[in-house]
């Protein structure tokens, strides 16, 4: 048992700093599958080392899936290894041949935990969970539902269930991403009105926005240049607007 801080800084530089020069990289699969379990921050920095032993070197890992679906929480989208979290997912789920129940649950779960996220995670997650509409067309039953929310007294989901299979997610409806179309930062509602129309075969580039910031965005929209906007068409007279009250008789807006 390593102490945390360790865990940390041996898993952050294993995927490329040590399993390339080793002669049997399989070696360190207990290790890697120890720390992917242990939860929190630890368990997303095992990915990189998990990723190339399942890709390279024919690791099985029955419950992978199980265990990626419960790292998805609501601290996912203010975590420090956030970025390096979604490029692997991304990885994970973009082959065709994982069934449908599975990937709903995944788009079912990170729309939920959206709702309570900042804008800056509201422009990667959206496009994230578009480009998983695109690769697997049977999910899109969650957009194109009849009658949509409307057609349900409760949503069938199941957000505590741990097994993806039990979840109910293809009986549910992204109302989530529905709502998010109301969202105070106008880029976040406009990202989420895409779902309103038939999306592109070409999937969305989210490299650049794995690592978007509030300071970004902040500065982006302080450097818009302002427009004149008429807020009243008859001009304000008085201090509250009327013309003969006493704090007209005392008070002067020049």
């Amino acid at each position: 048992q390593l102490p945390t801080g360790l865990y940390k800084k041996i898993l952050v530089i294993l995927h490329d700093s040590v399993l390339p020069y080793m002669n049997e990289p399989t070696l360190m699969m207990d290790f890697l599958t120890v720390a992917y379990g242990i939860g929190g921050a630890i368990s997303l920095l095992a990915l990189n080392g998990l990723f190339i032993l399942i890709h390279q070197h024919n690791l099985e890992y029955p419950d992978f899936y199980k265990k990626l679906y419960s790292l998805l929480d609501p601290s996912i989208y203010h975590v420090k290894y956030r970025a390096r979290f979604f490029h692997l997912t991304d990885l994970f789920l973009s082959s065709s041949h994982l069934p449908a129940y599975l990937v709903a649950a995944f788009i079912k779960r990170l729309s939920r935990l959206a709702l309570t996220a900042p804008p800056e995670s509201l422009l990667m997650i959206i496009p994230f969970i578009c480009n998983l509409f695109r690769r697997h067309p049977a999910c899109k039953v969650l957009v194109h539902r009849p009658a949509g929310p409307a057609d349900m007294s409760e949503d069938p989901y199941i957000m505590e269930e741990e097994e993806p299979s039990e979840s109910r997610a293809l009986e549910s409806s992204l109302w989530e991403i529905q709502s998010l179309q109301n969202h105070y930062h106008p880029d976040v509602a406009k990202a989420a009105a895409v779902l309103n129309q038939s999306l592109s075969e070409m999937e969305d580039d989210i490299s650049g926005l794995l690592e978007l910031s509030g300071y970004e965005l902040f500065d982006k929209e302080v450097k818009k240049k302002a427009t004149d906007v008429p807020l009243e068409f008859v001009q304000v007279r008085g201090l509250f607007g009327k013309k003969n009250d006493i704090f007209a008789e005392h008070f002067s807006l020049d």
